[in-house]
């Protein structure tokens, strides 16, 4: 008894520790951007042919300020509705969102959220507000107020300025791809690596080009493996786009192999929404990993596709799957 104990003590003692990342510091009480006088001083540079621009679309500039973190210049206008519209990258629109949203402003008969924007060949792009702006068109409004940005990259910046909904893996996944792809077209330089502060992490990329090859795709279920072998490129991104549209063949082709044995289970009276993780969990060899490198994504694909194929569904016990558990799917993956 005393030996046994000895032995699990030992392989508890050798077991690694995940590590944490370091608490964020709290900054100490202003230390850092601008005074109200600051902010409303007129003594910084302010962009005068955008203040032109707006006036000649038909808008009106409200005021001209200093946003209060980096002092970057903003541009308070009210823009003719019909101007402006959502960046190309962004979620799909929710319909019941916008429906909600726009019988809240009806019943307050107030708008209150400037919406952000960048001037792009004489029209506005909104990367944080397409359910503000098709609400207040459903109320058949004639304008919206919004605060005007200079710098036509932050339309790129989609992911950390769209924080109107909250966000599920298909929803990032696709603003991601959509991104990418318009970056792309407009014939950017420099590698993928260069692009990763936009991109948040690189599974989402090849995740994304899967979900525009099947919308129906189930990604949660492979996510978790897929960061594992994602690491940004150090590619041009038109070349590393064709590797990761490549890559989500390989997962879609993988996805396939799973599904065809979770029909095998049901057809055996297995009932789970889980079904798809679990049959993904058995086959995940990584799990089991010990070394510390980056596993090559081909192999890995390979690997778990011949598992798939030998899966023997007679050693499935409903009890197995029972103990799966796990947390919400996402709204796409409740009927995969």
């Amino acid at each position: 008894m005393a030996a046994a104990k000895s032995a699990r003590k030992s392989a508890t003692a050798k077991k690694p520790t995940t590590a944490r990342k370091p608490r964020r510091k709290k900054a100490e009480p202003k230390s850092k951007g601008l005074t109200p006088a600051e902010v409303a001083s007129d003594s910084v540079e302010y962009p005068t042919e955008l203040l032109e621009a707006v006036r000649t679309d038909g808008g009106e500039v409200l005021g001209v300020y200093r946003e209060p973190l980096g002092g970057h210049p903003v541009i308070f206008a009210v823009l003719p509705i019909d101007k402006v519209e959502p960046t190309p990258y962004q979620r799909d629109l929710s319909e019941p969102h916008v429906k909600r949203l726009a019988n809240a402003m009806e019943r307050l008969d107030r708008y209150l959220d400037p919406v952000i924007a960048v001037r792009k060949d004489g029209r506005y792009w909104t990367p944080n507000g397409n359910h503000r702006l098709n609400a207040s068109k459903l109320l058949g409004a004639k304008s919206i107020v919004a605060l005007v940005l200079p710098d036509e990259d932050v339309a790129y910046q989609i992911l950390a300025l769209n924080t109107e909904k909250a966000h599920n893996l298909k929803e990032r996944s696709l603003e991601v791809i959509r991104m990418y792809r318009g970056l792309v077209g407009a014939d950017r330089k420099g590698h993928e690596t260069a692009f990763a502060h936009l991109f948040e992490e690189p599974s989402f990329v090849t995740l994304g080009a899967a979900y525009e090859k099947r919308p129906r795709y189930s990604a949660g279920a492979y996510h978790p493996f897929v960061k594992v072998l994602e690491d940004f490129q150090e590619l041009p991104l038109e070349k590393a786009l064709a590797l990761r549209e490549a890559r989500a063949d390989r997962l879609l082709e993988l996805d396939d192999a799973v599904v065809a044995v979770v029909n095998t289970l049901k057809e055996r009276g297995l009932q789970s929404p889980y079904l798809k993780n679990f049959v993904v969990a058995r086959i995940n060899f990584l799990r089991f990993r010990k070394d510390g490198g980056k596993p090559d994504f081909n192999d890995t694909i390979d690997r778990m596709l011949a598992s798939a194929r030998k899966f023997n569904v007679d050693k499935v016990k409903r009890e197995d799957i029972g103990r799966m558990g796990g947390g919400p799917l996402e709204p796409d993956e409740e009927h995969a």
